[in-house]
């Protein structure tokens, strides 16, 4: 068979990096779990209680406190798919670019679609604006200082990384309020890093949740959003109706919101 020599922990090792490279809104997701992602399954996401802070008096103490955990369940609810047909799985391994080309468009198509699903959850936010007309440059920042203050009554210390998700149409207005970076950098740029705001990173997306005529431009911390997902699949395959080979995958993932004092949204539209 003309697929025999395919190598399916190279391929998924190829995707599951140039989906790295690609989820803009997936990066800034807390992702440090344990545990195999399997679709239908859950991961545990282990929380850590707060001790309670006494008065030390000069007297005994007395035993120490058991801290109550505050596990969390991350359900790998999401499982999507790609299936494209090839001449020749071993031939279009071996012209050098090809297969690369192809992996590199199915993971360009799988990334937006991840990160689609991340930009849903900030429906489900605790902490919104109401919709909100941006006609100006004066109406961006007012509303970005809205939701950093937000966060910050919140107890997000300045010092914690935050992460502000912008529609184009925004960046426009907002753009000359923006610090530059300190260096050329590159690699922050090619994640969609467009400047800085207030100690904030600032990207861009088109991958953003819209209802009616607001977009979902979400200010958070790293910590606020969980994400576990990978790559649980890759195999060529002889379709029985096709004098041809072909290549699917399967992607599997999950997110929750696991610090709701940490998201604010911002519904917003343009001036029409």
């Amino acid at each position: 068979m003309a697929y025999n020599n395919f190598k399916p922990t190279i391929w998924s090792k190829h995707i599951q990096r140039e989906l790295e490279k690609k989820c803009r809104l997936v990066e800034d997701c807390w992702r440090q779990f344990e545990g195999e992602v399997k679709h239908g399954k859950e991961v545990k996401i282990l929380g850590v209680g707060s001790p309670t802070i006494g008065n030390y008096t000069g007297e005994s103490i007395g035993s120490p406190e058991h801290v109550i955990t505050k596990d969390v369940l991350l359900e790998i609810s999401e499982a999507k798919f790609f299936n494209f047909a090839v001449d020749d799985v071993d031939r279009a391994q071996s012209v050098p670019g090809l297969m690369e080309m192809l992996m590199q468009e199915a993971s360009y198509k799988m990334a937006a679609t991840r990160d689609s699903y991340i930009a849903s959850l900030a429906a489900q936010s605790e902490y919104s604006s109401e919709s909100i007309e941006i006609a100006s440059p004066e109406d961006a920042k007012a509303a970005l200082d809205a939701a950093l203050l937000t966060l910050r009554e919140n107890d997000v210390d300045l010092e914690d990384e935050v992460v502000i998700n912008i529609a184009p149409f925004f960046y426009q207005l907002i753009r000359d309020n923006l610090a530059a970076l300190k260096t050329n950098n590159d690699e922050l740029i090619a994640h969609g890093v467009v400047g800085m705001y207030d100690n904030c990173k600032v990207k861009m997306s088109n991958n953003l949740y819209t209802s009616g005529n607001d977009t979902y431009m979400m200010v958070r911390t790293k910590r606020a959003i969980a994400y576990a997902g990978q790559i649980d699949e890759v195999e060529a395959y002889r379709p029985p109706d096709l004098f041809s080979d072909a290549v699917k995958g399967l992607n599997v993932y999950g997110a929750k919101i696991i610090r709701p004092k940490e998201l604010y949204v911002i519904k917003a539209h343009k001036r029409v």
